[in-house]
């Protein structure tokens, strides 16, 4: 085990992608030596030790730079269970020592031609640049304040690089006009419903129409998931173009794990032009929750933050990751995924408020079963002053039977179902589908008064039938009756 990162190495080092000179084999190697042991360090060129409290966020399975994934917990690793969440330990180390703000920053995604390399000589050559006796000095002065200015001068050129400028700032929207039906919905202040409509296993499309024709005229925006617990289904993408042809409007997921960076630009640019106007931002299921043979389960290209900020800049500024100007810019409402009791309230709301500083305007929560659990969450989110910068909806799902409720509690990652439910639909025997539509509405009434609380993420789990009956019975449908206007955008030529 690494002496100060508290995990076990996952993965070996890196080597390069490319034959370096010499003189920098040897600074690779000696960095090799001394950072492998104490920090568990692959070698990643792209060094981030300073902002995370000195705990190398590459033994993350999942290979996250900004934060943990919804599956965060105390006890262990969700993808490997003999270890525990490195981010978790980020997180509880940095707020012990007072560093949690520096968390905020949105760091960037590995610049593979530096991956295998070292990072002494980046360091050193900024040094260099500022002048070694002013960081000398600024190193061993007695001034904190001034100790840190320094620090900030030399390091943060290294991890921030020209073509990223990642910050820890809140990016507000650069447009005033709606994006898309449902940001203009949540802005006139309406209590929307969403939901979901599980994408088909094969090229038949009939169902996916009527569950589509069947859920409209109650909801705001249907979701379409990317794959989910790594499982291929009709695309996202296809989804959402059919749902415009059904005059309803699409929220369009991404998994990080799908996409590369070029893949994603590339992505959202077709889907804007063939009308999506909400993306959803996600980081995926672990390839170890699909079927076998298992995945590459080691990397993702970038993480949901990093989507987030890829995107917001597209969007906002004109501008590919590359710094090329983009003629005619995708036009989007930006979203991303919440998760309420994967890890303690403070943590989970501090990445949060990342995501909506990165570009996310609105939030749907993983499932929630414990209204007093979510309030907490919500407080917590308060205390960050970030509930007037996001919309959240907040996710609800009917369950049909006990072995479903099991299912959801022990193997869907940050979902807790409390003690007293569990029992209720034990009870409930053959009546157990009408318990589990009386929990949704009681939890919806409990939860619809909360502060921060803008509506309901509907997650069906292909019961798409029952979304009409809950939104009627919940009080929700007079306002959303009204069918949306999806028609796609015209896009210059």
């Amino acid at each position: 085990m690494p002496i100060f990162t508290p995990g076990r190495r996952w993965q070996p080092a890196y080597a390069p992608f490319k034959k370096e000179p010499f003189g920098t084999r040897v600074l690779i190697s000696i960095e090799k030596l001394t950072k492998g042991p104490a920090f568990g360090c692959r070698m990643c060129g792209n060094c981030l030790l300073q902002e995370t409290a000195f705990i190398c966020p590459m033994e993350c399975p999942k290979g996250l730079r900004n934060g943990p994934c919804g599956g965060s917990t105390e006890e262990a690793c969700y993808v490997d269970t003999t270890r525990p969440c490195i981010w978790f330990e980020i997180f509880e180390r940095s707020f012990k020592m007072g560093r949690e703000e520096m968390l905020l920053e949105v760091l960037p995604p590995l610049d593979w031609d530096k991956v295998g390399g070292e990072t002494w000589g980046d360091v050193y050559h900024q040094a260099k640049e500022v002048g070694l006796g002013k960081v000398a000095s600024g190193v061993i002065s007695r001034d904190k304040e001034k100790r840190a200015e320094v620090w900030e001068v030399v390091f943060k050129p290294v991890r921030q690089p020209d073509w990223w400028e990642g910050d820890s700032k809140y990016h507000a929207p650069a447009y005033d006009e709606p994006a898309s039906e449902l940001e203009r919905r949540l802005k006139a202040g309406e209590f929307v419903v969403t939901s979901e409509v599980a994408p088909p296993m094969s090229t038949a499309t009939g169902g996916l129409k009527r569950n589509i024709d069947h859920i409209k005229p109650y909801v705001a925006a249907v979701n379409f998931t990317d794959n989910p617990s790594a499982t291929p289904r009709m695309s996202s993408l296809a989804c959402s173009a059919i749902c415009i042809q059904q005059g309803a409007e699409p929220v369009m997921q991404i998994a990080a794990r799908e996409v590369t960076r070029t893949g994603l630009q590339a992505h959202v640019l077709g889907a804007s032009a063939l009308g999506v106007r909400n993306i959803l931002c996600l980081s995926g299921d672990s390839a170890r929750m699909g079927p076998s043979p298992l995945g590459r389960s080691d990397i993702i290209d970038i993480d949901a933050v990093q989507m987030l900020w890829i995107l917001r800049r597209m969007r906002d500024e004109g501008k590919y990751l590359d710094g090329r100007n983009i003629k005619f810019a995708p036009q989007y409402f930006l979203g991303a995924a919440a998760s309420p009791f994967a890890s303690r309230p403070e943590y989970q709301a501090l990445r949060e408020e990342k995501k909506i500083n990165a570009g996310a305007q609105f939030f749907q929560t993983n499932l929630v079963y414990d209204a007093e659990g979510l309030e907490k969450w919500l407080n917590a989110l308060a205390k960050r002053n970030v509930l007037d910068k996001v919309y959240i909806l907040v996710g609800i799902t009917p369950l049909k039977n006990l072995r479903m409720a099991k299912y959801m509690h022990e193997q869907v990652p940050g979902v807790t179902i409390p003690e007293k439910l569990m029992k209720r639909m034990e009870a409930a025997g053959d009546g157990a589908e009408e318990e589990g539509v009386a929990i949704a509405l009681e939890l919806m009434e409990a939860i619809k008064p909360l502060q921060g609380v803008n509506g309901f993420h509907l997650m069906a789990v292909g019961w798409e039938e029952i979304v009409p009956r809950i939104v009627t019975e919940a009080g929700l449908a007079p306002n959303l009756a009204a069918e949306t206007s999806a028609e796609p955008v015209a896009v210059p030529a």
